[in-house]
């Protein structure tokens, strides 16, 4: 019988991708999105293009919150990939209730209704802000997270350790996944690389927020769906993973990448760092590539021209 998988957040930069993987993988698909405003509607409906005409294919617009959505899209479902949440860690920070009410409580109304589906697997995505300032690098799985520093963050963590309750109390099976910032076509257009591009192909100066020592390790979306689609294949247990590309870049090294790529010069906004902000982000992908067999491939150089090929291709 072919497994029936529910996406939230469908529409999304990842969610997307992750829907028309599964697709040619022969899966039937249930996405479910909002179209929420943090970003142009018109956007995500376009990411959705390739997958709403294809037959196995079926699109719910509506809340995460809102339970009797949540029951009618996980209906008949195997599995969830609950990709849905309130993204971005400086927006947070001026509304954290608004944050709590969709990461946290989203959470709780898709676990809620697992459990009374009977729905037993589920992939959550998780993200790298767990880890906070951590002072010890790589960051590993089993380093302490009891110390986020915005909202988004502590969200993340939240939804971690209510996973963790639904397996204790109902034997789900659960993996969360924490992202170390993915980057590629479809990107979010207020995250950096995607910003960046297309403020330097403008012409117009780029915001930079602090001296440009800022480290994230930047991973590519192919990269980010091997470990998504392992995780779905070996769903079983608790566990949690990190998924990164094991190779943190500067921002400033990160501009001079873009501009290589671009064939442009920069032209630079200095501006202070921002509270919520971490200082770097570095994952130690050794459990995963144990585990999942994730193997992370696409360097810097090579991920951002791949991203500045579709950018002008829009």
């Amino acid at each position: 019988m072919t497994q029936t998988i529910l996406v939230t957040g469908a529409a999304g930069f990842i969610g997307s991708h992750l829907c028309e993987r599964l697709l040619a993988m022969g899966r039937k698909v249930v996405g479910l999105d909002n179209f929420d405003s943090f970003y142009d509607p018109v956007i995500k409906r376009r990411n959705l293009s390739a997958c709403l005409p294809h037959a196995n294919f079926q699109l719910t617009e509506g809340d995460i919150r809102d339970a009797a959505v949540v029951e009618a899209a996980m209906t008949g479902c195997d599995l969830v990939v609950h990709l849905a949440a309130r993204a971005g860690v400086r927006p947070s920070i001026e509304k954290p209730l608004l944050y709590q009410d969709v990461n946290v409580g989203g959470t709780s109304v898709i676990l809620e209704t697992m459990r009374k589906l009977k729905v037993g697997k589920l992939v959550f995505a998780s993200s790298s802000s767990v880890y906070g300032n951590n002072r010890k690098v790589p960051f590993s799985e089993a380093d302490n997270v009891d110390f986020p520093i915005s909202p988004y963050a502590a969200t993340k963590k939240a939804g971690e350790l209510l996973c963790h309750t639904y397996h204790h109390l109902f034997r789900m099976d659960i993996t969360c996944l924490r992202f170390f910032t993915v980057y590629g076509a479809r990107q979010r257009p207020d995250l950096a690389i995607h910003k960046f591009c297309r403020l330097i192909e403008q012409g117009k100066p780029i915001p930079v927020f602090g001296d440009g020592s800022m480290m994230r390790d930047h991973t590519y979306i192919d990269d980010i769906l091997s470990g998504v689609l392992a995780a779905i294949e070996r769903c079983s247990g608790f566990h949690i993973y990190n998924l990164g590309e094991s190779r943190p870049v500067s921002l400033s090294d990160l501009i001079s990448a873009i501009e290589r790529a671009l064939g442009k010069k920069a032209i630079i906004e200095r501006l202070p760092a921002q509270p919520g902000d971490v200082e770097r982000t570095y994952a130690d992908v050794t459990l995963a590539r144990a585990e999942l067999d994730y193997e992370p491939k696409t360097e810097i150089d090579v991920g951002i021209a791949e991203f500045v090929k579709w950018l002008r291709g829009q």
